[in-house]
């Protein structure tokens, strides 16, 4: 969600600072703001608007420095204005000591609020960030480094923070304990990040900090004090951040781009698999692993969420072993019974999903050791902390709204349905030789449905002036309807909901009109007579049908239906490409709205709170 940078230099670092937070942009935010020392003084400049705008606000205030940090916000306490913007200064006077900008959420921040207020500090902010930097003032005797840690123990929740103060104008102390933040190491300067992307082209030696730490930055030297408050090493590696790939091309928007990327990430996560179905996919341990477990648990939150759950219908059906899927946010808070033989798969587009963590954390400290992730980012908090992994190599997606990311997890999921049932024994060789030529084939099979952009294009322009929209789907295109579903909504802010299409005279068919637009999901399976059961209930009520059909499901355009037929029927891995064209309906509805497509309101990227 939000984004930090911070660099200590012998140089102007404004520019630096500011290109971070543009690669930061993808995460979604509301407002911005760098904090610098000029001149024996701490300034700094915040909006509401896009980072672009704020580099045009320091130009006219000429502002510059050689230590600075700068923020990109997602509001969480106080609404998006700027006196709530990062970075946060205390005292609020015409001279601050200390800047702090802040990722995270801050759990006691009332209580230390009152014991600030008795202090007589003055708030002038809603956010519990300043808070933080009080307190970090209260504490302040001399040393930064010291400061941060006495108020770090003081601290109930998340937070990854960057400080500075005004007596120390070579220094940034940050700190972390659940959110991300990483050190990079360049020659006689020093930055700190939320993110490695943040500093592509300007080092590519990044130390990931581990929970608890505090590290201090300075010119020619920097060092890490652990939650015990021990001097220790982290490793230090070099990261390759592809950048080319946050270019927008011919196209124009990045969730377009996305979204006709997906042949391209789809072959280049199942580049590993030409040989055969192996266990080693998934880690050097993964096949001890595999003949340990009988049951799974997998803990996704949003699009993720509903990739893990067509994977159930996958794992249960084909693999034949019992899977559940809970949503991550709820899972730790409600009693459930564990098992020490089942295997915990988190799926994570960043791997840094703070609810999925929390959710692993948990599923651990009831006793269940084995542990996998679905994730996009070999670097990241998730793939550290789970023993197997297995990358989908996605590439780098800017659009808030997932696409090549989503599809990616399936494919991943589907492999391991695979590789589970062939060490099951549910897996003859010539299945295992069909399930790989059709995979092979995916890339393919994606770049036909693609080309239904332009009869898709035209079933938007339907949508436009919709504000409600139902989605039906049976069996394992249930998920998909719920993704459909969730992209509209999204993007195009026209509020969906999906259901299985089975429910509908339960409920959902009561608010079926001719103003309510019902997409379904139509693939050629054992349900498909029961769906097209379920479309005539909507037909028999004057609703109009959006119908994304297999070429040989006999449904035909007609007044009230409007059919998009793909150009083939593609079995168990139908739920893929059938969720193509539910993503082109959702982003060129948006663009006809005239939405902002890549950065939807009130959403992030990466959800890196609670």
């Amino acid at each position: 969600m939000c984004g930090i940078v911070g660099a200590v230099a012998q140089r102007d670092i404004t520019p630096l600072l500011l290109e971070g937070l543009q690669r930061l942009e993808y995460r979604g935010y509301d407002s911005c703001g760098i904090a610098l020392h000029v001149q024996g003084m701490l300034k700094r400049s915040r909006s509401t608007a896009r980072v672009a705008e704020l580099a045009a606000q320091m130009k006219a205030e000429n502002l510059s420095g050689f230590t600075g940090i700068a923020h990109t916000r997602w509001a969480t306490h106080g609404a998006p204005a700027t006196h709530n913007a990062h970075p946060h200064f205390s005292p609020t006077t015409t001279h601050p000591r200390i800047a702090l900008v802040h990722n995270g959420i801050i759990e006691n921040h009332d209580q230390l609020r009152k014991e600030l207020l008795n202090k007589g500090y003055i708030f002038d902010s809603q956010t519990d960030t300043e808070v933080i930097a009080h307190l970090i003032d209260a504490l302040y005797s001399g040393n930064l480094f010291e400061a941060v840690q006495q108020a770090v123990k003081r601290l109930k929740g998340a937070y990854a923070i960057a400080v500075l103060c005004i007596s120390e104008p070579h220094r940034i102390v940050g700190a972390r304990h659940g959110s991300p933040l990483v050190l990079g190491l360049g020659q006689g300067e020093n930055f700190l990040a939320s993110d490695a992307m943040a500093l592509a082209g300007t080092t590519d030696q990044i130390v990931f900090l581990e929970e608890g730490d505090v590290v201090d930055l300075q010119l020619g030297r920097c060092w890490i004090v652990d939650s015990s408050e021990k001097f220790v090493e982290r490793p230090v590696k070099t990261i390759q951040a592809h950048t080319g790939m946050t270019e927008l091309g011919p196209y124009r928007h990045y969730m377009q781009k996305e979204i006709f990327e997906q042949p391209r990430a789809l072959a280049d996560t199942l580049d590993e698999t030409d040989v055969s179905l192996t266990p080693q996919l998934f880690g050097p341990a993964a096949e001890k692993v595999f003949k340990q477990i009988d049951r799974i648990l997998i803990l996704a939150c949003g699009t993720s969420f509903y990739a893990g759950s067509v994977a159930r219908y996958w794992l249960e059906s084909v693999a034949g072993i019992p899977t559940t899927v809970e949503v991550a946010s709820e899972y730790r808070y409600r009693e459930s019974v564990p098992h020490p033989n089942t295997l915990v798969v988190t799926i994570t587009q960043s791997g840094e999903t703070a609810d999925t963590l929390a959710a692993l954390k948990h599923a651990r400290s009831l006793g269940m050791e084995h542990t996998l992730t679905i994730c996009n980012v070999s670097t990241s908090a998730m793939v550290r902390e789970c023993k197997l992994s297995y990358l989908t190599h996605a590439g780098v997606e800017i659009g808030v709204a997932s696409t090549k990311g989503f599809t990616t997890q399936l494919v991943a999921l589907f492999l391991l349905t695979l590789i589970l049932a062939k060490i099951r024994g549910k897996l003859s060789p010539e299945q295992e030789t069909e399930h790989l030529l059709k995979l092979r084939h995916l890339p393919v099979a994606t770049q036909a449905v693609l080309a239904l952009e332009p009869s898709i294009v035209a079933v938007a322009e339907r949508f436009t002036k919709k504000e409600n929209a139902l989605f039906l789907g049976r069996g394992m295109h249930y998920p998909i309807a719920l993704e459909g579903a969730l992209k509209l909504k999204e993007i195009s802010y026209i509020h969906a909901e999906a259901y299985p299409a089975g429910e509908l005279k339960h409920g959902p068919l009561a608010l079926v009109t001719e103003a309510m637009p019902v997409v379904t999901v139509a693939p050629n399976d054992a349900l498909l007579e029961k769906l097209k059961s379920n479309m005539q209930e909507v037909r028999a009520r004057g609703g109009e049908l959006y119908v994304f059909a297999d070429a040989d499901t006999h449904i035909e355009n007609e007044p009230g239906i409007y059919v998009v037929r793909l150009p083939g029927q593609y079995g168990l891995l139908s739920p893929i490409l059938h969720t193509i064209p539910l993503q082109l309906l959702a982003y060129h509805t948006a663009v006809a709205r005239g939405t902002d497509v890549d950065k939807p309101r009130n959403l992030a990227k990466s959800v890196t709170v609670e």
